[in-house]
């Protein structure tokens, strides 16, 4: 039994010296950051899809269940909106192949402009997936949300790939004024949509943002420890990502949310140890 937690990155300038080693090689600090957390979001290739080595890079440091969720191309999502693009995900997915079994899912991230009309592209999308990856999507138009019918309709579109929706839970991020510059950049980029915990296979993966306060954001996932609790009882293999508007303390935090649901689950394996960090010097 297993819960796999980890955060949008796995280099982040405030945690050098304080959570991962520091100074530390750019091709050691994804294997420090995978002491502490065993999984992570795969967000740089939204962007650019990386060089096959970097990608083999990325392997070496990790065990083969470590899990990258990684985001499929925005020139396949959101420029061309999942048609036409077959060129460039024939070069994402010959670059990903090093990661072999790390690769739990291919996520595909669509723009709040992709409603109830457009699902009809997403599943012709789907079927023309090979077979040997997973598949997860992530939907903002609000529509998904408040309309019953819309909803059903990417349900069964989706659990005819056997794919997995992943929720964005941003409700404790938006509910109250924000209070910090990072908070107030959120609230300008991150959707505002409503809690989903319905998982639709065996593999739900979530995506949680809390606030800059570790309290705060403690007490806003408290619904998914008792959801991710339940998903393991039922044999479901859940994987959870903890998200801050600053992301400084998100290391700690996804071992904090492991650690709170495996108070509900004693059986659930442990995370590994985190790499020691050695005090900081002013020689």
């Amino acid at each position: 039994m297993r819960l796999h937690v980890g955060c949008a990155m796995w280099t982040h300038a405030p945690w050098q010296g304080r959570y991962l080693p520091h100074p530390l090689p750019a091709a050691e600090r994804l294997r420090a950051y995978a002491t502490w957390c065993n999984a992570v979001e795969g967000n740089t290739t939204f962007y650019a899809t990386p060089a096959r080595a970097t990608v083999e890079l990325w392997a070496r440091q990790t065990a083969p269940d470590f899990r990258f969720v990684v985001k499929l191309p925005k020139a396949i999502t959101h420029e061309r909106r999942l048609t036409g693009g077959e060129e460039e995900l024939r070069a994402f997915l010959d670059a990903i192949e090093p990661l072999g079994p790390r690769a739990h899912a291919l996520w595909i991230q669509l723009p709040k402009s992709f409603g109830p009309g457009d699902v009809g592209a997403l599943a012709g999308f789907l079927r023309g997936l090979p077979r040997s990856h997973r598949y997860a999507v992530e939907v903002r138009h609000p529509a998904f949300f408040a309309d019953p019918r819309a909803e059903q309709l990417l349900e069964r579109v989706l659990a005819g790939a056997d794919a997995e929706w992943i929720p964005f839970d941003t409700v404790t991020l938006f509910e109250s004024p924000p209070a910090s510059d990072a908070e107030r950049d959120a609230w300008t980029k991150k959707p505002r949509v409503p809690r989903r915990d319905r998982a639709l296979t065996g593999r739900p993966i979530v995506r949680y943002i809390g606030r800059d306060s570790a309290e705060h954001t403690v007490r806003g996932w408290q619904p998914w420890i008792g959801t991710v609790a339940g998903w393991l009882r039922e044999g479901r293999t859940p994987t959870v990502f903890v998200h801050t508007p600053d992301n400084a303390d998100a290391l700690m935090l996804a071992r904090r949310f492991h650690d709170e649901v495996r108070a509900r689950v004693p059986e659930l394996e442990p995370l590994p140890e985190p790499a020691p960090v050695e005090p900081l010097t002013l020689f």
